[in-house]
Protein backbone atom coordinates (compact mmCIF):
# COMPACT_ATOMS: atom_id res chain seq x y z
CA UNK A 1 0.00 0.00 0.00
CA UNK A 2 2.95 2.35 0.85
CA UNK A 3 4.81 1.82 -2.57
CA UNK A 4 1.32 2.48 -4.61
CA UNK A 5 1.03 5.66 -2.47
CA UNK A 6 4.60 6.51 -2.83
CA UNK A 7 4.02 6.04 -6.63
CA UNK A 8 1.28 8.47 -6.70
CA UNK A 9 2.69 11.24 -5.22
CA UNK A 10 5.21 11.08 -7.14
CA UNK A 11 2.97 11.51 -10.37
CA UNK A 12 0.90 13.91 -8.45
CA UNK A 13 4.07 15.90 -7.79
CA UNK A 14 5.57 15.30 -12.07
CA UNK A 15 1.67 16.68 -12.95
CA UNK A 16 2.40 19.87 -10.51
CA UNK A 17 5.71 20.45 -11.74
CA UNK A 18 4.37 20.06 -15.12
CA UNK A 19 1.95 22.61 -14.49
CA UNK A 20 3.79 25.56 -12.77
CA UNK A 21 3.11 28.63 -15.02
CA UNK A 22 5.96 29.40 -17.51
CA UNK A 23 7.93 32.90 -18.46
CA UNK A 24 7.26 33.13 -22.26
CA UNK A 25 10.11 34.79 -23.98
CA UNK A 26 9.10 36.03 -27.62
CA UNK A 27 12.17 37.00 -30.11
CA UNK A 28 11.23 38.97 -33.30
CA UNK A 29 12.17 41.61 -36.42
CA UNK A 30 14.50 41.63 -39.01
CA UNK A 31 17.86 40.37 -39.58
CA UNK A 32 19.26 41.15 -36.39
CA UNK A 33 17.05 38.65 -34.66
CA UNK A 34 16.86 36.61 -37.54
CA UNK A 35 20.70 36.01 -37.00
CA UNK A 36 20.46 35.48 -32.91
CA UNK A 37 20.67 32.03 -32.10
CA UNK A 38 18.97 32.13 -28.39
CA UNK A 39 20.32 28.65 -27.22
CA UNK A 40 23.77 30.17 -27.10
CA UNK A 41 22.98 33.05 -24.91
CA UNK A 42 19.47 34.31 -24.39
CA UNK A 43 17.89 30.61 -23.30
CA UNK A 44 20.74 30.06 -20.86
CA UNK A 45 20.65 33.36 -18.95
CA UNK A 46 16.78 33.28 -18.40
CA UNK A 47 17.17 29.60 -17.58
CA UNK A 48 19.21 30.05 -15.06
CA UNK A 49 17.37 33.08 -13.36
CA UNK A 50 13.93 31.58 -13.40
CA UNK A 51 14.64 27.68 -13.59
CA UNK A 52 15.31 25.25 -16.98
CA UNK A 53 11.68 24.35 -17.14
CA UNK A 54 9.52 27.48 -16.13
CA UNK A 55 10.93 29.15 -19.14
CA UNK A 56 9.63 28.92 -22.48
CA UNK A 57 11.74 31.00 -25.63
CA UNK A 58 10.01 31.60 -29.21
CA UNK A 59 11.78 33.25 -31.75
CA UNK A 60 10.82 34.14 -35.51
CA UNK A 61 12.39 36.66 -37.60
CA UNK A 62 13.05 37.30 -41.46
CA UNK A 63 15.85 39.92 -42.30
CA UNK A 64 14.89 42.63 -44.04
CA UNK A 65 11.59 43.57 -43.29
CA UNK A 66 9.27 46.21 -42.41
CA UNK A 67 6.93 46.47 -39.38
CA UNK A 68 3.97 46.30 -41.43
CA UNK A 69 4.80 42.64 -41.63
CA UNK A 70 3.94 42.13 -38.25
CA UNK A 71 1.48 45.00 -37.57
CA UNK A 72 -1.89 43.85 -39.17
CA UNK A 73 -3.48 47.49 -39.49
CA UNK A 74 -0.63 49.33 -40.49
CA UNK A 75 -0.49 52.92 -42.78
CA UNK A 76 1.75 54.60 -44.46
CA UNK A 77 1.59 58.74 -43.81
CA UNK A 78 -0.85 60.32 -46.50
CA UNK A 79 -1.24 56.96 -48.22
CA UNK A 80 -4.11 54.95 -48.52
CA UNK A 81 -3.14 52.35 -51.42
CA UNK A 82 -3.63 48.88 -49.58
CA UNK A 83 -0.33 46.75 -48.77
CA UNK A 84 0.42 43.85 -49.38
CA UNK A 85 0.76 40.92 -46.36
CA UNK A 86 0.16 43.23 -43.28
CA UNK A 87 0.65 41.23 -40.65
CA UNK A 88 1.69 37.60 -42.67
CA UNK A 89 4.94 37.21 -40.47
CA UNK A 90 2.64 38.12 -36.95
CA UNK A 91 0.83 35.76 -37.95
CA UNK A 92 3.66 32.89 -38.34
CA UNK A 93 5.07 34.19 -35.40
CA UNK A 94 2.06 33.46 -33.47
CA UNK A 95 1.08 29.95 -35.21
CA UNK A 96 5.23 29.17 -32.67
CA UNK A 97 3.89 30.94 -29.76
CA UNK A 98 0.62 29.00 -29.76
CA UNK A 99 2.15 25.58 -30.38
CA UNK A 100 4.91 26.49 -27.82
CA UNK A 101 2.62 27.50 -24.99
CA UNK A 102 -0.28 25.35 -25.45
CA UNK A 103 -1.62 23.72 -22.09
CA UNK A 104 0.91 25.96 -20.07
CA UNK A 105 0.19 28.34 -17.27
CA UNK A 106 1.59 31.62 -18.46
CA UNK A 107 3.36 33.49 -15.68
CA UNK A 108 4.58 36.57 -17.57
CA UNK A 109 5.21 37.72 -20.99
CA UNK A 110 8.20 39.38 -22.58
CA UNK A 111 8.12 40.40 -26.16
CA UNK A 112 11.54 41.12 -27.43
CA UNK A 113 11.59 43.75 -30.40
CA UNK A 114 14.76 43.97 -33.04
CA UNK A 115 13.51 45.67 -36.44
CA UNK A 116 13.23 49.30 -37.44
CA UNK A 117 15.68 49.10 -40.91
CA UNK A 118 13.55 48.56 -43.33
CA UNK A 119 10.92 51.44 -42.38
CA UNK A 120 14.12 53.94 -42.17
CA UNK A 121 15.21 52.69 -45.52
CA UNK A 122 11.64 53.00 -46.96
CA UNK A 123 11.01 56.42 -45.32
CA UNK A 124 8.22 55.39 -43.10
CA UNK A 125 9.47 57.08 -39.17
CA UNK A 126 6.77 59.06 -39.13
CA UNK A 127 4.15 56.15 -38.36
CA UNK A 128 6.81 53.82 -36.68
CA UNK A 129 6.32 54.55 -33.36
CA UNK A 130 2.22 54.01 -34.20
CA UNK A 131 2.80 50.92 -35.96
CA UNK A 132 4.64 49.73 -33.33
CA UNK A 133 2.38 50.58 -30.43
CA UNK A 134 0.03 48.78 -32.35
CA UNK A 135 1.69 45.95 -32.75
CA UNK A 136 2.02 45.76 -29.56
CA UNK A 137 -1.52 46.14 -28.45
CA UNK A 138 -2.28 43.45 -31.13
CA UNK A 139 0.15 41.40 -29.39
CA UNK A 140 -1.62 41.90 -25.57
CA UNK A 141 -4.86 41.33 -26.97
CA UNK A 142 -4.23 38.30 -28.84
CA UNK A 143 -2.34 37.08 -25.37
CA UNK A 144 -5.21 38.44 -23.13
CA UNK A 145 -2.56 40.26 -21.05
CA UNK A 146 -2.09 43.60 -20.97
CA UNK A 147 1.24 43.08 -18.49
CA UNK A 148 3.34 42.00 -21.15
CA UNK A 149 6.90 43.13 -21.08
CA UNK A 150 8.35 44.20 -23.98
CA UNK A 151 12.25 45.14 -24.79
CA UNK A 152 13.49 47.41 -27.94
CA UNK A 153 16.28 47.33 -29.46
CA UNK A 154 17.06 50.50 -31.00
CA UNK A 155 18.48 50.53 -34.28
CA UNK A 156 22.20 51.24 -33.91
CA UNK A 157 23.75 54.71 -35.01
CA UNK A 158 25.07 53.69 -38.58
CA UNK A 159 23.66 56.42 -40.30
CA UNK A 160 22.84 59.36 -37.97
CA UNK A 161 23.17 61.74 -40.97
CA UNK A 162 19.87 60.18 -42.80
CA UNK A 163 22.22 59.59 -45.99
CA UNK A 164 21.15 56.06 -46.81
CA UNK A 165 18.35 55.93 -44.61
CA UNK A 166 16.08 58.48 -44.69
CA UNK A 167 14.28 57.69 -41.68
CA UNK A 168 16.94 56.11 -39.54
CA UNK A 169 16.54 58.53 -36.60
CA UNK A 170 13.22 59.11 -36.77
CA UNK A 171 12.78 55.30 -35.84
CA UNK A 172 15.16 55.72 -32.93
CA UNK A 173 13.78 58.51 -31.82
CA UNK A 174 10.36 56.55 -31.99
CA UNK A 175 11.51 53.29 -30.73
CA UNK A 176 12.86 55.45 -27.28
CA UNK A 177 9.76 57.13 -27.38
CA UNK A 178 7.60 54.23 -27.26
CA UNK A 179 9.77 52.74 -24.54
CA UNK A 180 9.52 55.19 -21.97
CA UNK A 181 5.66 55.45 -22.77
CA UNK A 182 5.00 52.05 -21.77
CA UNK A 183 5.10 51.20 -17.80
CA UNK A 184 6.62 47.65 -18.73
CA UNK A 185 8.88 48.72 -21.27
CA UNK A 186 12.80 49.45 -22.12
CA UNK A 187 15.08 50.03 -24.66
CA UNK A 188 18.59 49.00 -25.38
CA UNK A 189 21.58 51.18 -26.87
CA UNK A 190 22.71 48.82 -29.55
CA UNK A 191 25.27 51.63 -30.86
CA UNK A 192 28.07 49.65 -29.80
CA UNK A 193 27.18 46.73 -32.35
CA UNK A 194 27.45 48.36 -35.73
CA UNK A 195 30.22 47.68 -36.97
CA UNK A 196 31.29 50.88 -38.60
Amino acid sequence: MLSVISVGLVAVADFAAANEPVHLFILSGQSNMQGLNPDLSFTPTVEKAFGADKVVVVKDALGGQPIRRWYKQWKPAGESKPWPNLGDLYDRLMEKVKAAIEGKEIASVTFIWMQGERDAREGHGEVYAESLKGLIRQLQHDLGRDDINVVIGRINDFDMKNQRYPHWTKVREAQVAVAESLPHAAWVDTDDLNNK
